[in-house]
């Protein structure tokens, strides 16, 4: 990820499909999308002053029931059902969303400056962002075998866009790219050094464009250079992942080749001994069967027994329910490991930020973590914690470390990236 850039009017260096010009100067306007294999979500920011003027969710692509749901920012969703076979037909239902009288954002597609898209892997390739052209469409496909759930869908959607929007600039901005400046000692695993040299078996790390986002976020609000601080940013939802960010670099992250390790997840196992997997293969001669546990069936749904979802494990809780608090009890032990291992990895710590679906909303998992960091500095306010989804200190006045509810904005990351990149050519 690159530093965000300044807002306002830019000069025009590399102009996109017809961008709109006024007396020399270009109004930008970026496309936001994030693919999946058959979802399709998108924002469209104006990045004048970084204003989200509509975003929308195109779901069950190539699936029974496929529809898109479309929000012009002030008024009620709209939703329509129709077919949808596949991305290209779904890009085009979201130009016409974007296109349309009564609910749309652009008054023609003159308006649209460039495309951002969401790549979750670029490998050892991509440690940047950068504009897409036939080589790097190319890359992507090269490090399929690191994340063939996702890159295909990825690419997919970034094809889609430019068979509907033939010239439109596109960027790919890719997850594991702002933890490419961890060092060897942090991303290597201790297996014969072959399959990092064949295989490229190593530590990758994921969300990243949420980890910059608001660590540099949280410096901006300290008022302090993110370069003078030890930040741990703790972006906890049904996927998470903890980020040691020091000098405003990822030196370590939890979330290593592929996306199970870790913290307890929704339904993924996070840290597990080799052993274990190894017994279970033995057991049930099926990699396929002991893959669908430790990623589907597993975390805080299979030790709790009742769902993935914090909010209905929480409720458990507090009726009493054992299996329930072990599952709450294991997440935060597992967030305070980390903590505390990152302090000591960076040699000190300024900042605790929690993001993403429990971290800014769960104030009984943001409590249970801090209260038991008062070795570190930490003197948490528990008054200061009744907080959903919104920007907020969570620590008193004299604390020497700080703790921080920062709200994620991963698709403000990747339109920022993609107006740099386009404006720069």
């Amino acid at each position: 990820m690159r530093s965000p850039p300044g807002v306002g009017w830019v000069r025009i260096v590399s102009a996109g499909l017809g961008s709109q010009v006024e007396g020399g100067w270009i109004f930008v306007k970026v496309l936001v999308l994030n693919c999946g294999s058959s979802s399709l979500k998108y924002q469209l920011i104006d990045m004048s002053d970084e204003t989200l003027l509509a975003k929308g969710l195109v779901e069950r692509i190539g699936i029974h029931g496929s529809r898109i749901k479309h929000v012009k920012v002030g008024m009620d969703p709209v939703v329509k059902e129709t077919d949808i076979p596949n991305h290209d037909v779904a890009v085009k239902l979201v130009i016409d969303a974007l296109l349309d009288l009564h609910h749309g954002v652009l008054k023609d597609l003159s308006e649209l400056s460039a495309a951002g898209h969401r790549v979750v892997h670029g490998g050892e390739r991509f440690t940047s962002s950068v504009l897409v052209d036939q080589e790097v469409l190319k890359g992507i496909e090269e490090v399929i075998p690191l994340a063939p759930l996702h890159n295909p869908a990825n690419l997919m959607g970034i094809k889609a866009v430019m068979n509907a929007l033939p010239g439109l600039p596109n960027v790919a901005v890719f997850d594991t790219a702002f933890h490419q400046t961890m060092p060897p000692h942090a991303y290597m695993y201790g297996i014969p050094y072959e399959h990092y040299q064949v295989d490229r078996v190593r530590r990758y790390g994921f969300h990243g464009t949420s980890h910059f986002y608001v660590a540099h976020r949280v410096a901006q609000v300290m008022n302090r250079p993110v370069e003078q601080l030890k930040i741990v940013t703790c972006h906890l939802g049904n996927g998470s992942s903890i980020t040691a960010v020091d000098g405003g670099k990822s030196v370590d992250t939890s979330l290593g080749y592929g996306t199970t390790e870790g913290i307890l997840m929704g339904t993924r196992s996070g840290n597990l001994d080799p052993s274990v997997m190894i017994y279970l293969m033995e057991k049930y001669g099926d990699a396929k069967t002991v893959s669908d546990v430790v990623h589907k069936k597993s975390g805080v749904c299979g030790i709790s027994g009742i769902s993935s979802d914090m909010r209905d494990v929480e409720e458990a809780m507090e009726k009493g329910n054992e299996r329930a608090k072990l599952a709450f009890d294991m997440l935060c032990y597992g967030i305070r490991k980390y903590i505390g291992a990152y302090a000591a990895a960076m040699g000190g710590l300024d900042a605790i930020v929690f993001t993403a679906g429990i971290g800014e909303n769960s104030d009984l998992v943001r409590e249970e973590v801090c209260k038991h960091l008062e070795f570190l500095g930490v003197k948490f306010d528990p008054s200061k914690n009744k907080v959903r989804g919104k920007e907020a200190e969570l620590s008193a006045p004299d604390s020497r470390v700080k703790v921080f509810v920062i709200p994620t904005n991963e698709e403000l990351v990747i339109a920022r990236d993609t107006k740099e990149l386009v404006l720069r050519g």
